[in-house]
Protein backbone atom coordinates (compact mmCIF):
# COMPACT_ATOMS: atom_id res chain seq x y z
CA UNK A 1 0.00 0.00 0.00
CA UNK A 2 2.88 2.29 1.02
CA UNK A 3 4.61 1.49 -2.41
CA UNK A 4 1.20 2.33 -4.67
CA UNK A 5 1.24 5.33 -2.79
CA UNK A 6 4.44 6.88 -3.39
CA UNK A 7 4.17 6.13 -7.00
CA UNK A 8 0.72 7.56 -7.32
CA UNK A 9 2.26 10.87 -5.23
CA UNK A 10 5.55 10.61 -7.63
CA UNK A 11 3.46 10.34 -10.70
CA UNK A 12 1.07 13.10 -9.68
CA UNK A 13 4.20 15.31 -8.55
CA UNK A 14 6.07 14.67 -11.99
CA UNK A 15 2.68 16.24 -14.00
CA UNK A 16 1.94 19.17 -11.54
CA UNK A 17 5.97 20.12 -11.91
CA UNK A 18 4.86 19.89 -16.20
CA UNK A 19 1.49 21.58 -15.98
CA UNK A 20 3.27 24.43 -13.81
CA UNK A 21 6.15 25.05 -16.53
CA UNK A 22 3.72 25.21 -19.51
CA UNK A 23 1.19 27.49 -17.34
CA UNK A 24 3.67 29.68 -16.14
CA UNK A 25 5.02 29.90 -20.02
CA UNK A 26 1.35 30.35 -21.54
CA UNK A 27 0.47 32.48 -18.94
CA UNK A 28 2.93 35.34 -19.12
CA UNK A 29 4.55 34.67 -22.57
CA UNK A 30 1.40 33.17 -24.85
CA UNK A 31 -0.10 36.24 -25.02
CA UNK A 32 2.84 38.14 -26.05
CA UNK A 33 3.50 35.98 -29.28
CA UNK A 34 2.88 37.97 -31.89
CA UNK A 35 3.17 37.89 -36.33
CA UNK A 36 6.20 40.35 -35.34
CA UNK A 37 7.82 38.34 -32.71
CA UNK A 38 8.04 35.15 -35.27
CA UNK A 39 8.47 36.77 -38.94
CA UNK A 40 11.17 39.64 -38.40
CA UNK A 41 14.63 39.57 -36.76
CA UNK A 42 15.56 41.81 -34.08
CA UNK A 43 15.88 45.60 -34.61
CA UNK A 44 18.99 47.56 -33.32
CA UNK A 45 16.46 48.62 -30.13
CA UNK A 46 15.52 45.12 -29.58
CA UNK A 47 16.72 44.78 -26.38
CA UNK A 48 15.45 47.90 -24.79
CA UNK A 49 11.55 47.36 -25.62
CA UNK A 50 12.27 48.45 -29.52
CA UNK A 51 10.24 46.62 -32.31
CA UNK A 52 11.52 43.48 -33.84
CA UNK A 53 11.58 39.95 -33.60
CA UNK A 54 13.64 36.49 -32.84
CA UNK A 55 13.05 34.96 -36.45
CA UNK A 56 17.16 34.79 -36.09
CA UNK A 57 16.45 32.65 -33.34
CA UNK A 58 14.54 30.31 -34.51
CA UNK A 59 15.80 29.64 -37.68
CA UNK A 60 19.13 29.41 -35.93
CA UNK A 61 18.09 26.95 -33.80
CA UNK A 62 16.32 25.08 -36.33
CA UNK A 63 19.69 24.85 -38.63
CA UNK A 64 22.21 24.17 -35.57
CA UNK A 65 19.74 21.32 -33.83
CA UNK A 66 19.00 19.69 -37.50
CA UNK A 67 22.56 19.63 -38.37
CA UNK A 68 24.00 18.78 -35.43
CA UNK A 69 21.21 15.69 -35.36
CA UNK A 70 22.56 14.71 -38.89
CA UNK A 71 25.97 14.50 -37.93
CA UNK A 72 25.26 12.68 -34.72
CA UNK A 73 23.48 9.75 -36.34
CA UNK A 74 26.50 9.48 -39.40
CA UNK A 75 28.71 8.61 -36.05
CA UNK A 76 25.93 6.89 -34.01
CA UNK A 77 24.42 4.35 -36.80
CA UNK A 78 27.99 2.71 -37.37
CA UNK A 79 28.80 2.50 -33.34
CA UNK A 80 25.16 0.59 -32.70
CA UNK A 81 25.64 -1.64 -35.78
CA UNK A 82 29.22 -2.84 -34.64
CA UNK A 83 27.49 -3.05 -30.77
CA UNK A 84 24.80 -5.47 -32.32
CA UNK A 85 26.87 -7.21 -35.32
CA UNK A 86 30.10 -7.84 -34.26
CA UNK A 87 30.62 -7.96 -30.30
CA UNK A 88 28.32 -10.23 -28.17
CA UNK A 89 26.33 -8.16 -25.75
CA UNK A 90 27.71 -9.14 -22.47
CA UNK A 91 31.00 -8.37 -23.54
CA UNK A 92 33.46 -6.57 -21.69
CA UNK A 93 34.28 -4.21 -25.28
CA UNK A 94 30.61 -3.54 -25.84
CA UNK A 95 30.28 -2.63 -21.68
CA UNK A 96 33.21 -0.21 -21.99
CA UNK A 97 31.94 1.51 -24.90
CA UNK A 98 28.02 1.59 -23.58
CA UNK A 99 30.17 3.07 -20.28
CA UNK A 100 31.75 5.92 -21.90
CA UNK A 101 28.43 6.75 -23.50
CA UNK A 102 26.62 6.84 -20.50
CA UNK A 103 29.36 9.17 -18.91
CA UNK A 104 29.58 11.46 -21.92
CA UNK A 105 25.44 11.64 -21.72
CA UNK A 106 25.67 12.55 -18.40
CA UNK A 107 28.46 15.51 -18.61
CA UNK A 108 27.19 18.96 -18.20
CA UNK A 109 27.18 20.98 -22.02
CA UNK A 110 29.24 23.74 -20.55
CA UNK A 111 31.92 21.45 -19.88
CA UNK A 112 31.81 20.55 -24.08
CA UNK A 113 31.57 24.21 -24.76
CA UNK A 114 34.83 24.85 -22.22
CA UNK A 115 36.98 21.90 -23.64
CA UNK A 116 35.67 22.98 -27.15
CA UNK A 117 36.92 26.32 -26.73
CA UNK A 118 39.95 25.23 -25.09
CA UNK A 119 40.64 22.89 -28.40
CA UNK A 120 39.77 25.04 -31.13
CA UNK A 121 41.03 28.19 -29.00
CA UNK A 122 41.37 30.56 -32.12
CA UNK A 123 38.74 29.16 -33.93
CA UNK A 124 36.08 31.54 -34.25
CA UNK A 125 32.40 30.73 -33.21
CA UNK A 126 30.29 29.85 -36.23
CA UNK A 127 27.41 27.79 -36.72
CA UNK A 128 29.88 24.99 -38.41
CA UNK A 129 31.41 25.03 -35.17
CA UNK A 130 28.11 24.87 -33.08
CA UNK A 131 27.51 22.01 -35.38
CA UNK A 132 30.02 19.65 -34.53
CA UNK A 133 29.84 20.69 -30.88
CA UNK A 134 26.07 20.25 -30.66
CA UNK A 135 26.36 16.78 -32.56
CA UNK A 136 29.40 15.25 -30.29
CA UNK A 137 26.61 16.03 -27.46
CA UNK A 138 23.99 14.31 -28.88
CA UNK A 139 25.92 11.00 -29.89
CA UNK A 140 25.55 9.77 -26.72
CA UNK A 141 21.62 10.32 -26.36
CA UNK A 142 21.02 8.85 -29.77
CA UNK A 143 23.11 6.12 -29.73
CA UNK A 144 22.09 4.74 -26.07
CA UNK A 145 18.88 5.08 -27.35
CA UNK A 146 18.99 3.52 -30.51
CA UNK A 147 21.30 0.20 -28.62
CA UNK A 148 18.44 -0.42 -26.58
CA UNK A 149 16.11 -0.83 -29.64
CA UNK A 150 18.98 -2.60 -31.30
CA UNK A 151 19.08 -5.07 -28.30
CA UNK A 152 15.52 -5.88 -28.86
CA UNK A 153 15.80 -7.66 -32.06
CA UNK A 154 15.25 -11.13 -32.26
CA UNK A 155 18.70 -12.70 -32.33
CA UNK A 156 16.80 -15.31 -34.99
CA UNK A 157 16.31 -12.72 -37.52
CA UNK A 158 20.12 -12.39 -37.83
CA UNK A 159 20.65 -15.79 -37.51
CA UNK A 160 18.44 -15.99 -40.48
CA UNK A 161 19.76 -13.54 -42.65
CA UNK A 162 23.41 -15.15 -41.90
CA UNK A 163 21.60 -19.04 -42.75
CA UNK A 164 20.71 -17.53 -46.35
CA UNK A 165 24.32 -16.84 -47.16
CA UNK A 166 24.04 -12.68 -46.38
CA UNK A 167 27.46 -11.20 -44.58
CA UNK A 168 27.39 -9.13 -42.35
CA UNK A 169 27.30 -5.75 -44.10
CA UNK A 170 24.03 -7.40 -45.80
CA UNK A 171 22.65 -8.09 -42.66
CA UNK A 172 23.45 -4.40 -41.76
CA UNK A 173 21.85 -2.37 -44.11
CA UNK A 174 19.01 -4.90 -45.25
CA UNK A 175 17.91 -6.32 -42.42
CA UNK A 176 19.18 -5.01 -39.10
CA UNK A 177 18.78 -1.05 -40.35
CA UNK A 178 15.56 -1.47 -41.83
CA UNK A 179 14.15 -3.08 -38.68
CA UNK A 180 15.75 -0.39 -36.35
CA UNK A 181 14.28 2.48 -38.46
CA UNK A 182 11.21 3.43 -36.20
CA UNK A 183 13.80 3.15 -33.83
CA UNK A 184 15.77 5.69 -35.25
CA UNK A 185 13.37 8.32 -36.47
CA UNK A 186 12.38 8.67 -32.36
CA UNK A 187 15.97 8.26 -31.21
CA UNK A 188 16.87 10.96 -34.37
CA UNK A 189 13.88 13.43 -32.55
CA UNK A 190 14.91 13.05 -29.04
CA UNK A 191 18.52 14.07 -30.09
CA UNK A 192 17.45 16.86 -31.88
CA UNK A 193 14.83 18.11 -28.90
CA UNK A 194 18.15 17.88 -26.97
CA UNK A 195 20.18 20.07 -29.04
CA UNK A 196 17.74 22.81 -29.81
CA UNK A 197 17.06 23.23 -26.33
CA UNK A 198 21.23 23.11 -25.75
CA UNK A 199 22.49 27.14 -24.67
CA UNK A 200 25.77 26.77 -22.64
CA UNK A 201 28.09 25.47 -24.97
CA UNK A 202 26.00 26.70 -28.05
CA UNK A 203 26.72 30.07 -26.28
CA UNK A 204 30.50 29.52 -26.60
CA UNK A 205 30.78 27.88 -29.43
CA UNK A 206 28.46 29.03 -31.96
CA UNK A 207 28.37 32.94 -30.35
CA UNK A 208 25.03 34.84 -31.09
CA UNK A 209 23.81 37.15 -34.25
CA UNK A 210 21.21 39.48 -34.69
CA UNK A 211 20.58 38.07 -38.01
CA UNK A 212 19.82 34.75 -40.11
CA UNK A 213 23.51 32.80 -41.09
CA UNK A 214 23.99 33.44 -44.68
CA UNK A 215 27.12 30.99 -44.19
CA UNK A 216 28.04 27.73 -41.84
CA UNK A 217 31.02 30.51 -40.89
CA UNK A 218 28.32 32.93 -39.41
CA UNK A 219 27.84 32.84 -35.93
CA UNK A 220 24.06 32.25 -35.03
CA UNK A 221 21.71 32.97 -32.48
CA UNK A 222 19.26 30.06 -30.62
CA UNK A 223 15.99 30.08 -28.76
CA UNK A 224 18.05 29.42 -25.21
CA UNK A 225 20.51 31.65 -25.50
CA UNK A 226 18.02 34.51 -27.28
CA UNK A 227 16.07 34.47 -23.94
CA UNK A 228 19.25 34.44 -21.88
CA UNK A 229 19.81 37.91 -23.05
CA UNK A 230 16.42 38.93 -23.14
CA UNK A 231 15.43 37.82 -19.45
CA UNK A 232 18.78 39.99 -18.10
CA UNK A 233 17.50 43.17 -19.65
CA UNK A 234 15.55 45.73 -17.09
CA UNK A 235 13.03 46.51 -19.83
CA UNK A 236 9.59 44.12 -18.80
CA UNK A 237 8.40 44.29 -22.14
CA UNK A 238 12.06 42.90 -23.40
CA UNK A 239 11.20 40.21 -20.18
CA UNK A 240 7.78 39.56 -21.63
CA UNK A 241 9.28 38.56 -25.29
CA UNK A 242 11.53 36.37 -22.86
CA UNK A 243 8.74 34.47 -21.72
CA UNK A 244 7.05 34.27 -25.11
CA UNK A 245 10.39 33.32 -26.55
CA UNK A 246 10.35 30.23 -23.93
CA UNK A 247 6.81 29.40 -24.97
CA UNK A 248 7.66 28.98 -28.48
CA UNK A 249 10.60 26.78 -27.60
CA UNK A 250 8.44 24.60 -25.19
CA UNK A 251 5.98 24.44 -28.25
CA UNK A 252 9.14 23.55 -31.08
CA UNK A 253 10.34 20.58 -28.33
CA UNK A 254 6.35 19.34 -27.76
CA UNK A 255 5.69 18.90 -31.19
CA UNK A 256 9.27 17.03 -31.99
CA UNK A 257 8.22 14.55 -28.97
CA UNK A 258 4.73 13.82 -30.53
CA UNK A 259 6.60 13.30 -33.78
CA UNK A 260 8.41 10.81 -32.05
CA UNK A 261 6.01 8.92 -30.98
CA UNK A 262 4.12 9.30 -33.73
CA UNK A 263 6.83 7.85 -35.72
CA UNK A 264 7.49 5.44 -33.92
CA UNK A 265 4.24 3.72 -33.91
CA UNK A 266 3.31 3.77 -37.07
CA UNK A 267 6.64 2.73 -38.33
CA UNK A 268 6.26 -0.44 -36.01
CA UNK A 269 3.90 -1.79 -37.47
CA UNK A 270 6.11 -3.32 -40.20
CA UNK A 271 8.60 -4.52 -37.72
CA UNK A 272 8.96 -8.42 -37.08
CA UNK A 273 8.60 -8.70 -33.62
CA UNK A 274 9.72 -11.87 -31.35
Amino acid sequence: MLFRILLGSGIILFILIFLSIIMTLMVKGGSHITLELVTQIPSDTFYNGGPGGILNAIAGSLLLAAGASVLASIWSVPIVLFLRLYLKTDSRTASLIRFVLDVLWGIPTIVYGAVSVIILFGVKASLLTGIIIVGIIEIPVLTRTLDEVARLLPVELIEASYALGATRSQTAFRVVLRELFPGFISAFLLAFGRGIGDAAAVLLVAGFSDSIPGSLFDQVATLPVSIFFQIQTPFPVVQERAYATGFILMLIILVVSLLSRYFYNRFSRFQINR
